[in-house]
């Protein structure tokens, strides 16, 4: 494994809606991880960017084990590696100047 790599991965959470909006408190709590999307009958699309696959599959089971959580699915598991001065530190990708006006 590199050690200049980026796993992204994104999932499916399902909860009991009426505890949407505890459950997405604790599920941002976790390092590295956003929810992009929720429905009203308690999904939530979560993507959580990190440097350790195991740190995925952690918070994949952390998340399974909270309170009214129903399943958590992995839908998508990407690794960047091999990564250049292109990435920031903020961990964002900087568009390389000379495809600016291409993009």
């Amino acid at each position: 494994m590199s050690l200049n790599e980026v796993h992204i991965s994104s999932l499916v959470v399902h909860a009991v809606p009426e505890h949407l909006s505890v459950i997405k408190q604790q599920i941002e709590s976790f390092d590295g991880a956003e929810i992009y999307g929720e429905s009203e009958a308690g999904k939530l699309v979560v993507v959580i960017e990190t440097r350790n696959q195991g740190y995925i599959t952690d918070t994949i089971d952390a998340i399974n084990q909270l309170e009214h959580v129903l399943s958590t699915a992995l839908v998508f598991h990407q690794i960047e590696s091999d990564l250049d001065d292109e990435v920031s530190t903020t961990g964002k990708i900087t568009v390389n100047s000379t495809l600016e006006g291409e993009v």
